[in-house]
């Protein structure tokens, strides 16, 4: 077994390394979401920590690590009585991106189950991580549906296991840990609550700090074991330290006032639901018993609102991270402890209190409010003359905007697809291991052969070529390629902030139905690729916000830079299918013959059938009509701005479909 890299090696972080020591004090605090940018530590300090967390006794030979104080009644290897057991180190378990749902709770033998009547269960990870640590690296880009069943599991203590009428239960408690890099796309703000904290990690700017961090990795992969035996003595402090805390844990009192101060911060940054004051109120206890105190205090209420309600906060994307530290001393300072009993030694509001060890500053930051929407009443320039980014409107509920057909990509939730779960629409002979039975069908297809098998009374004689896999309609995400006209024409009618808007709503109903977007941009003479495909909707968002306007309008040249970003994608991710949003006037200036050229690009995506929906930028009393005939080079549809909100046209899906078939 190779030697980790000390946990108290690690320079700087100082909130990723109380948010995980927090949870290992507590595991009821809920688990920690680190989220940063790539080589901050964030992987090297999870790992670092399972060295540090105390030895479990289990019941020997039992693969749910069941306790010999107190083991489960329930356990699919019990019953066991109790009695002493042997002591092994807790585990940290690794959940791959990839892992099926199997994989992770489990898997029953469909085989035996119907030929022995027998249920042979074999244990998932969460089983394995019971007592432990589980680390999903990358959690935002794991299944919606595999972050749904961990989080309930990691919520209730306990995973369930049912296929076709068989159902097992054991235990599951364990330390979640999930790290990603915002970059790559964000996690749900459903999911995201159910973080108990959250910690945003950064590569310092010090250059001291900087040259101390690769000074250490330097000397520890020289020399992992004696770089690991210099940093022993800190290891065996705080792992002492650990284990009184979470003796300590019991003890720690929450008095009212301190409960009043949770509610009341929680109500002042309009937290939803209450999940956010019960993972306040563990975090506080659990920092003052880390401290070595019974009593909360307000810095510890303090502290536990900095980890536990920045990733609430977030409605949508777009949404800047962090808190109003001077919102929150406000809000602790109105309602401080006064009829708290027992008051710390510098009460409840206490500022002269010290942090306690491993406790370094937050960096909440500010709020980081998004900008008012751009003002169409000042007049702008026309033509060719350069335009500076104007804002963009309020972003509204869009139509719901489809890919017809069923296809067979990544899970999401725009268009039709099979899918692992869903509604069950037919059978097949499974390829490879059998993961979802379909019973009727497996049992016609044994049916008729029962007199040969010898079978002549009740009952059915099963063979592995009558087993039948389950075929199920599901949601995929697609790629939203993004086409956006930039042009003079754009911005001489003060048209682009609630063009702007539009595109920030698409980009918005993207980021919740889970899809890829792109963003291609087209002014002056060429087009551009502002954004490359990505999962990231707030990069696209910031790309959006900055994009300059001016110049003739090049809209051939847009959908060439179009088409062959969608070939390299095809390229990259086959299953991915693309839905491509033109936002334009349909005015073409660009080039020689620019309006015949704009039809022969727009025609190369109807002879490859790619969905496509042009949104009509076109205003004034007097209208050309050309991003409709764009709309039918293209083999799409086109509707308005005003169209394009969800309460003001039925039935555009459809018309879609129809176009598109």
């Amino acid at each position: 077994m190779s030697t980790p890299y000390p946990f108290t090696a690690v320079v700087g972080q100082d909130d990723l390394r109380l948010a995980l020591l927090l949870n290992a004090v507590s595991p009821a605090v809920g688990g920690v979401l680190v989220r940063g940018e790539k080589g901050t530590a964030k992987s090297t300090a999870v790992r670092a920590l399972s060295a540090l967390l105390p030895e479990v006794d289990v019941i020997s030979g039992c693969r749910f690590s069941c306790d010999p104080a107190s083991p489960d009644p329930t356990c699919p290897d019990g019953p066991h009585e109790p009695g002493a057991g042997v002591r092994r180190p807790a585990r940290m378990v690794e959940l791959p991106v990839g892992a099926s749902e199997d994989r992770l709770v489990g898997a029953l033998d469909i085989e035996r189950a119907l030929a022995e009547g027998v249920k042979a269960f074999e244990p998932g990870l969460l089983a394995s991580a019971h007592r432990g640590i589980l680390y999903v690296d990358e959690v935002n880009l794991l299944h919606d549906h595999l972050v749904d069943l961990l989080l309930d599991a990691a919520a209730m203590g306990a995973s369930y296991v049912e296929r076709e009428g068989v159902s097992v239960r054991h235990q599951a408690r364990f330390l979640l840990v999930g790290t990603m890099n915002p970059e790559e796309g964000e996690l749900r703000p459903q999911l995201l609550d159910r973080f108990g904290l959250t910690v945003e990690v950064a590569a310092s700017r010090e250059p001291e700090q900087r040259v101390e961090v690769v000074r250490r990795r330097l000397a520890y992969d020289d020399g992992p074991v004696g770089f690991a035996a210099r940093w022993a003595g800190e290891e065996a402090a705080v792992q002492q330290r650990i284990v009184a805390a979470r003796e300590l844990l019991p003890s720690v009192r929450l008095g009212d006032g301190v409960l009043r101060q949770i509610a009341a911060t929680c109500a002042a940054f309009e937290v939803d639901g209450m999940r956010a004051d019960i993972v306040m109120a563990r975090t506080a206890t659990a920092l003052a018993a880390w401290a070595g105190r019974t009593d909360v205090l307000a810095e510890d209420v303090r502290q536990a609102a900095l980890l536990a309600l920045p990733h609430r906060r977030r409605r949508n994307p777009f949404d800047a991270p962090g808190l109003d530290e001077d919102k929150l001393d406000e809000t602790l300072e109105e309602f401080s402890g006064d009829d708290d009993p027992d008051p710390g030694p510098d009460g409840p509001g206490g500022g002269g209190g010290q942090p306690s060890p491993d406790e370094g500053p937050q960096g909440g930051g500010d709020t980081g409010a998004r900008p008012e929407a751009g003002e169409d009443g000042q007049p702008q320039p026309s033509g060719g003359s350069e335009q500076s980014a104007v804002r963009a409107s309020e972003p509204f509920r869009t139509k719901v905007l489809s890919v017809p057909g069923i296809g067979e990509g990544a899970a999401g939730r725009r268009s039709r697809a099979r899918t692992e779960h869903g509604r069950t629409t037919g059978a097949r002979r499974p390829r490879g291991a059998l993961t979802k039975l379909h019973l009727a069908a497996t049992v016609q297809a044994a049916a008729p052969h029962q007199r040969a098998r010898g079978r002549s009374g009740p009952g059915l004689v099963v063979r592995r070529d009558d087993l039948r896999q389950a075929v199920r309609e599901g949601r995929e995400g697609n790629l939203v390629l993004f086409v956006v006209d930039a042009s003079g024409s754009m911005a001489a009618r003060q048209r682009m902030s609630a063009v702007k808007g539009a595109v920030l709503s698409l980009l918005l109903d993207a980021y919740q139905r889970r899809d890829k977007v792109g963003l291609v941009t087209f002014r002056g003479s060429a087009a551009e690729v502002a954004l490359p495909p990505t999962s990231s909707v707030d990069a696209a968002a910031a790309r959006l916000e900055s994009l300059p306007t001016g110049g003739r309008t090049p809209l051939a040249a847009g959908l060439l830079r179009a088409h062959e970003v969608l070939r390299v994608e095809r390229l990259r991710d086959p299953a991915r299918r693309a839905l491509v949003v033109v936002v334009t006037d349909g005015r073409a200036t660009g080039g020689p013959e620019p309006v015949a050229l704009a039809g022969r690009a727009a025609r190369l995506f109807a002879a490859d059938g790619v969905a496509s929906v042009v949104v009509d930028c076109e205003s004034g009393p007097v209208r050309l009509g050309l991003a409709g005939q764009l709309a039918g080079e293209l083999g799409g549809t086109a509707v308005t701005l005003d169209e394009l909100r969800a309460d003001s046209i039925a039935g555009l899906v459809k018309d879609v479909q129809r176009r598109a078939a």
